[in-house]
């Protein structure tokens, strides 16, 4: 019996990953620069999501969420000044199952993170995110990032 139940969780997970992987991706990614001194820029990761669905912030609220992170390929030309922002209309609201408030933006967000540079490099690097609506959420994104600094 208890090789039936294992067998039933199994198959539904594969269902349930299935479908998921069946849906497109829901957001759009753009990114800019924007000059904000001599040698200092904003690099900015501006998310847009299509109705319904929700991205966490960086901060979601329970530490099972997966919220938006960001990882920079080192240069020697390129310092980061402090970590990254958000901007947006973030939204609190209580998830049933989960014991903490949960933080999250709806519609579109920016990710924001300032860095003084040496001349005019192409900043690298990843970005991985999660997007839920009120039914599931998707298997977390990896995907590459690439900014251009020039004038």
């Amino acid at each position: 019996m208890r090789w039936m139940v294992t067998l039933f969780m199994l198959l539904l997970f594969s269902v349930i990953q299935t479908s998921a992987q069946r849906i497109k991706d829901p957001t759009s990614w753009s990114f800019q620069t924007e000059k904000i001194g001599e040698d200092t820029y904003k690099l900015i990761f501006h998310v847009t999501l299509q109705d319904g669905w929700h991205i966490f912030t960086l901060q979601p609220g329970d530490e099972f969420l997966i919220p938006p992170s960001f990882s920079f390929e080192q240069q020697h030309n390129v310092k980061l000044v402090g970590s990254i922002v958000e901007e947006g209309q973030k939204i609190t609201s209580r998830f049933e199952g989960l014991d903490n408030p949960v933080h999250y933006y709806e519609g579109d967000a920016r990710f924001i993170q300032k860095v003084q540079v040496k001349g005019k490099p192409v900043i690298t690097g990843k970005y991985e995110y999660q997007v839920c609506n009120d039914q599931m959420c998707l298997p977390p994104e990896t995907k590459e990032f690439s900014f251009t600094i020039s004038e």
